[in-house]
């Protein structure tokens, strides 16, 4: 069966990134269908909602950009015509006002993502976008048409341009699955393997450390990875899980632990269990009597350490250490030796790195060996920490990708 002419733009992924594109095209005139392989659309928005919906950071623009590490100059280049503010107007425009928290954080003032979602779609299908859910992208065919999985069997349209949306890895039960890869590799296209980001890490711990603090929250600490000069220490809380660790602090470093332990085969993460005191001063505490008082007891007594972190101590110090000089203890709890064997898997993390590599798209994100063919959002190859900046940027190359998009049909047809 020949495939059906789609009129103008296909969007392909009802994530921020798809949802955008959608919008930006349609608002050049351009005819737009959306298809996304669940039942609805922006179900990563709706749990990302679960903890607020974080949108957007409220740091300077130069500092944003920095956040996207060996990208930034890419991404910086999506942000100038929609960053933060831009999106924070964006946002208003349906209704939806801010605010920025105390970490710099950008959230709806009710903290919900439905209010946002449901005003947004309805907002596209007014505005003409045409919606088509349970349709699963499958690959192009030897013509270039796409084929789609439906309820109904295989479907294969054609359009005139089309924007890839697809998401990254993680998350696979929201849709995000990463399973075009395959589909998009056999079409050509230059893809790096997809890896975890904002991730967690396995340690290995005992079992009865495992049973005993899994779900443990360490807090205050520092963390810096060995072998940097200088350590770079950064402080905040982390989550002691069955298998590691994981948490906001952990994320932060993630990127530069997975590649570390790619490189090395581990990565050792320094913990700075006591950060509120100086390494001296704790050697000095610790070296008062103890009298009769268990080392349990002295160390809640001198140090305050208690709970997770003093088990923490007992699973990763040798006996003679921990019973020994108290200066090489104080040393030890001011920077633990944490070794991590492995990222979580991809499924877990939070977000993706790896993708359509951005050295194979021109600046409007249009693929240079399959004019048409534009792609956006978490399925390139970029990372970004927590903190609102992945979904800004996908925002952001969702509007580039739809514009560039609707002007290539545009140039097309004249």
């Amino acid at each position: 069966m020949p495939p059906t002419h789609l009129p103008g733009l296909a969007v392909i992924g009802g994530g921020p990134a798809g949802l955008m594109a959608a919008e930006t095209a349609r608002a050049a005139g351009v005819e737009v269908d959306l298809f996304d392989a669940k039942g609805s659309v922006g179900r990563k928005v709706l749990i990302a909602g679960k903890g607020g919906l974080n949108l957007t950071h409220g740091e300077s623009f130069d500092a944003f950009c920095r956040r996207f590490g060996e990208r930034s100059d890419d991404v910086s280049r999506w942000l100038r015509d929609f960053g933060p503010d831009q999106l924070r107007d964006w946002a208003a425009g349906l209704g939806v006002d801010t605010f920025v928290g105390s970490s710099g954080r950008v959230f709806p003032t009710d903290l919900k993502a439905a209010p946002l979602l449901r005003g947004w779609v309805r907002r596209l299908r007014e505005q003409g976008v045409r919606f088509h859910v349970h349709h699963r992208w499958l690959g192009l065919d030897e013509n270039g048409a796409h084929r789609f999985g439906t309820p109904e069997g295989e479907r294969r349209l054609r359009a005139g341009a089309s924007v890839f949306a697809m998401g990254g890895g993680s998350w696979p039960q929201l849709g995000s699955d990463g399973a075009w890869t395959e589909g998009l590799a056999d079409a050509g296209v230059d893809i790096a393997p997809l890896q975890p980001a904002n991730c967690g890490f396995d340690v290995g711990w005992s079992e009865h450390f495992a049973q005993r603090f899994a779900g443990a929250p360490i807090k205050p600490v520092r963390l810096a990875i060995a072998g940097r000069t200088p350590l770079r220490w950064r402080q905040g809380e982390c989550v002691a899980t069955a298998t590691g660790l994981e948490g906001s602090l952990v994320y932060a470093l993630s990127a530069e632990l997975r590649d570390t332990i790619a490189r090395d085969g581990e990565a050792i993460l320094l913990a700075d269990l006591l950060p509120g005191r100086e390494t001296d001063r704790l050697a000095r505490d610790l070296a008062r009597p103890r009298g009769g008082r268990s080392l349990s007891e002295h160390l809640r007594r001198q140090a305050g350490l208690s709970g997770v972190k003093a088990g923490l101590l007992r699973e990763v110090l040798a006996a003679n250490v921990l019973n020994g000089e108290p200066a090489t203890l104080a040393a030890a709890i001011k920077a633990l030796p944490l070794h991590l064997r492995a990222a979580r898997p991809l499924a877990e993390a939070i977000s993706t790195a790896g993708g359509v590599r951005l050295e194979g798209l021109d600046e409007g994100l249009m693929l240079r060996d399959r004019p048409g063919l534009f792609a956006a959002g978490e399925m390139l190859d970029w990372e970004a920490p927590t903190g609102g900046y992945l979904l800004t940027a996908c925002f952001a190359s969702g509007r580039l990708a739809g514009a560039r998009a609707a002007a290539w049909l545009k140039r097309g047809t004249a």
